[in-house]
């Protein structure tokens, strides 16, 4: 290993020459307290940032163990080091003269929520934070005194205010720990107390705007309705009291602009943690909870949506469903399958982003066009088949159809932000036919889940395989884009980059022509849990890119790639 007397001999040396002298330096580096690792350089001043790991050692960074002793404790410091360490970037460092993306000094942008990460890694050996750095240039001149202000006098700092337990705010980071502690904690009480979601008492759901995730000032606190209340005793907050919503099919109902959908895009993001100041910090919902909408366009791969739609005019068989371009309902009908297929027990639904045929067909349509003629099972008939058979709970906003009424287990009205529970006058106004349809139907709840993937879905060049992130809307593999935009729970884009990579892995290490998908998930999940969200990338590389989906966005994922073999 060379040292930073080195590094800094290397720097005067290439000044002045041409963008491709930088490609010399990648190395790694010992600056005494910790190394520096230049696992990457870019090929120009406008390209992406060269990859860049500092890596120090316990015996400096001084970190108690006590702090990452468990699995939810290391994500939440390794959270809060990115973050912190991306506050530092803005603290410490100054522009850099230079062409492009020269002295960009990047890391993982957390949002809200909290996710685990490869930018940041800690054990009881030493800690890696993966970042990028733009090496400065005049054009394609390298200007090699500029990327020493960075490595000499920026980083150190960054490193010291980050990187050393020491010189942090300790009780801040024992408070982000107890709080992850304490949410963790409720997803237990969860299961116990027979419950898919909790929404504590004085939360704030509504956001700053369409664009922020920040919550909104002066914003209505939320609290529950007395019949649903439940209180907690947390290990370290102690007494909280919320809402309780219970297993089964729940209904939010009232007028636009109540506050409907904002209970719901709380608990659909009540899946992650929260850091402080969210005002959703204790919003937990069920970790596998599916939101499900509608999807025009996407593709539909060798599915059995016969649960929903049989009988078709053309005669395609809906046991072994294909299509390009899906419609509203047929497309619906494949997510709340593929759902089931990735182990979910718990639906979201909005009526607003659904498609109605799929969701509801009224006596009097009933009427006129007969059930033979029609070759969709509405969602009405079957929601609480899913329950009673599958342990498959609902939480369904509706506004114009009191229908679901009859299949409800509890309504809850939101009226100018502020719940009420009307199940029992909902109850009153029921009508019972969806009911007496229920019965009638026979349903059979039996899904064909036995798809083998194929080897060769991902085919390899003499270049490899290119995956790139198309930020939140979805990803490219090869030449090949799939589209993501309807997975309303991916928050971050880097999740993107890992589904690429899960994909990738599976391709070269897992696919064999005789797994099903849910095998394949299976195996790539364990492959992860065993050895780390950064045994997928390539280490040598240093990539912090990476952000752990769940299950249900991976198999999410496999379906809509249209490339897929089946």
């Amino acid at each position: 290993m060379k040292n930073s007397l080195d590094l800094k001999k290397e720097l005067t040396s290439i000044n002045g020459r041409s963008y491709n002298a930088y490609k010399a330096l990648a190395n790694q580096y010992d600056f005494r307290d910790y190394t520096l690792s230049i696992d990457h350089v870019q090929g120009d001043p406008f390209a992406s940032p060269s990859k860049i790991r500092i890596i120090i050692n316990q015996s400096i960074a001084k970190f108690p163990l006590n702090l990452f002793d468990t699995s939810y404790k290391k994500i939440a410091l390794e959270d809060y080091l990115t973050r912190l360490f991306y506050n530092n970037i803005n603290k410490f460092s100054s522009r850099v003269f230079g062409s492009g993306k020269s002295g960009l000094i990047s890391i993982s942008r957390c949002n809200q929520e909290i996710i685990e990460r490869t930018s940041t890694l800690i054990n009881s050996e030493k800690i890696e934070v993966r970042f990028e750095v733009g090496f400065p240039a005049r054009g394609r001149t390298v200007l090699s005194n500029e990327l020493e202000k960075i490595f000499y006098d920026y980083l150190p700092k960054i490193i010291d205010n980050t990187l050393k337990y020491e010189n942090l705010n300790k009780s801040e980071i024992e408070k982000r720990i107890k709080l992850f502690e304490d949410q963790n904690y409720i997803r237990c009480e969860l299961k116990n107390r027979n419950l898919i979601a909790f929404i504590a008492n004085d939360s704030i759901l509504p956001r700053e705007s369409g664009v922020s995730n920040r919550p909104l000032k002066n914003g209505i606190k939320f609290k529950s309705p007395k019949s649903l209340e439940v209180e907690l005793t947390l290990p370290n907050k102690g007494k909280l009291v919320g809402m309780g919503i219970e297993k089964g099919i729940t209904l939010i109902v009232g007028g636009g602009y109540h506050g409907k959908s904002t209970v719901l895009k709380a608990l659909e993001l009540g899946v992650y943690n929260h850091i402080q100041g969210d005002g959703r910090e204790y919003v937990i919902t069920d970790a596998s909870a599916l939101k499900v909408r509608a999807e025009d366009g996407r593709c539909i791969k060798n599915t059995d949506i016969s649960l929903f739609i049989n009988n078709l005019p053309n005669g395609k068989d809906t046991r072994n469903f294909s299509t390009d371009n899906a419609s509203g309902s047929t497309s619906q009908a494949a997510n709340i399958i593929e759902g089931i297929e990735a182990n979910t027990t718990l639906f979201l639904i909005d009526e607003d982003t659904s498609a109605t045929n799929f969701m509801i067909r009224d006596d009097i349509m009933q009427k006129l066009v007969s059930k033979e003629k029609e070759p969709i099972t509405p969602f009405i008939e079957i929601v609480k088949k899913l329950y009673s058979d599958l342990g498959i709970s609902t939480i369904l906003v509706v506004g114009s159809s009191g229908d679901y009424f009859d299949i409800a287990d509890r309504v809850i009205q939101m009226d100018s932000y502020e719940p009420k529970d009307v199940t029992l006058e909902a109850k009153a106004l029921s009508k019972g036919s969806i009911l007496e349809r229920i019965d009638n139907a026979n349903l059979n709840l039996s899904i064909n889940f036995n798809r083998k993937i194929k080897k060769g879905s991902i085919e390899q060049s003499h270049k490899g395989v290119k995956i790139k992130t198309l930020g939140k809307d979805g990803l490219s593999i090869n030449k090949d884009t799939i589209e993501l935009r309807g997975l309303e729970q991916i928050v971050d884009s880097e999740q993107i980059t890992t589904l690429g990579y899960i994909m990738k892995y599976a391709e070269d290490n897992i696919i064999n022509n005789s797994k099903t998908l849910q095998q394949v998930v299976s195996e790539v999940l364990y492959h992860i849990s065993k050895n780390g969200l950064i045994s997928l990338s390539n280490v040598s590389y240093g990539i912090g890119c990476l952000a752990m989906p769940r299950e249900q966005e991976i198999i999410a994922c496999f379906n809509r790639y249209r490339n897929l073999k089946i």
